[in-house]
């Protein structure tokens, strides 16, 4: 064999070695052993059905539950989608059978409807009317989507001159509310079929998307907390995906949110760890990988891929090796580590850095499993 064709042959094999490794590292449907999507989520749900509901405040752990809280509805949310993912029923039926006494014997349980973290609430029944049709979930749901844009008597000046502009007056432009208020209105629009419901849910996010977008993609916790916060983006990018899924095509909001979140996701490439994690504050390199909005993030380019809005080698090889890094902070107990402790908004960036890194918190156990959907659907 002569020396130009031995080359030649060496060369055809050393590109189909790279296509084919390139490929592999961009697959979003076989994962290594311990790994897989099925096994992780249904890990965690079951963790999630053995754990008690979320003590409201988590000063006094002694303490009962006062009412569900959101970080509740997001595991409670993402359980039922991974149930569903797998046509499970007998583990759908333990989730409902979770919710059914706060229809009865736990009806103070309920969020009070007035404020974007407890209205998310109505999500969760929302979801389980999909499945059963009982008119007690649908009447409770529709309660929260309503209330968030019905006024009440007491509202406040600013409550007041949000709801005259057509947005919720329960906007307070923190990014974490386009996942507390467009979640619930999409699901009012998918039980409904009332275009209203879809229609402000869009208005008000491209609203959010003008005030606190910033040029590099990724966006201010509120407009006087200039900080990138790991997980506040995360709703953010949470919240975008899930109204493109659902938006009509012809919806007139749809192409500024497409184009918001094609940014917000090119930006996150930039920062992402070698190691396929995110930090605590993005754009900073000494801040500590954080858990929950890595799992969002992962969760918004899985959903992007499989939708066909962003290119399958480059985001497909983020989500991926995102994901096989994230599983590895899952301890012997399902329980996922280093997740950043609730966050008020605070205009100091020390502040930021010093969050408490907690170990099975539900803003972390609850976008893993979003990412265990997001694979197998």
């Amino acid at each position: 064999m002569n020396i130009k064709l031995k080359w030649q042959i060496t060369l055809v094999l050393g590109l189909s070695f790279s296509i084919c490794t390139y490929a592999q590292c961009s697959d979003l449907k076989n994962f290594p052993k311990g790994s897989e999507p099925q096994e992780v989520g249904t890990r965690l749900v079951k963790k999630f059905l053995q754990t008690p509901n979320t003590r409201f405040g988590r000063i006094n752990p002694i303490s009962p539950p006062t009412y569900i809280t959101y970080p509740d509805v997001c595991t409670w949310l993402g359980s039922l989608w991974f149930a569903d993912a797998l046509n499970d029923k007998g583990m759908h039926q333990q989730l409902e059978d979770r919710f059914e006494p706060l229809l009865n014997t736990q009806i103070n349980m309920q969020p009070i409807p007035n404020h974007v973290d407890n209205n998310v609430f109505g999500a969760l029944p929302l979801e389980l009317y999909k499945e059963n049709k009982k008119q007690g979930y649908l009447e409770l749901g529709m309660k929260y989507a309503d209330t968030q844009w019905n006024l009440p008597q007491n509202a406040k000046p600013e409550e007041k001159a949000w709801a005259e502009k057509g947005y919720s007056w329960q906007s307070r432009i923190w990014i974490d509310d386009m996942f507390m208020i467009t979640s619930v209105q999409a699901q009012a629009y998918l039980v409904t079929h009332d275009k209203k419901y879809i229609n402000r849910a869009a208005h008000e996010m491209c609203m959010y998307l003008n005030k606190i977008q910033r040029p590099n993609g990724l966006f201010y916790h509120t407009p006087e907390t200039p900080f990138f916060w790991g997980r506040g983006n995360g709703w953010m990018a949470f919240g975008m995906c899930e109204l493109l899924r659902t938006l009509p095509k012809n919806n007139p909001d749809r192409k500024t949110i497409l184009k918001a979140y094609q940014k917000m996701m090119g930006a996150l490439l930039q920062y992402q760890t070698k190691d396929g994690m995110w930090r605590q504050l993005i754009d900073n390199p000494a801040s500590w990988k954080e858990t929950s909005g890595t799992a969002m993030f992962t969760y918004a380019m899985i959903t992007g891929v499989k939708n066909g809005w962003l290119n399958n080698e480059i985001y497909g090889s983020a989500s991926r090796k995102a994901w096989l890094s994230l599983i590895t902070y899952i301890n012997k107990d399902d329980e996922l580590t280093d997740v950043c402790e609730g966050t008020d908004s605070k205009n100091n960036y020390q502040y930021y850095l010093d969050r408490k890194r907690i170990t099975g918190d539900l803003h972390g156990q609850a976008p893993v499993i979003w990412c265990a959907v997001a694979l197998l659907r």
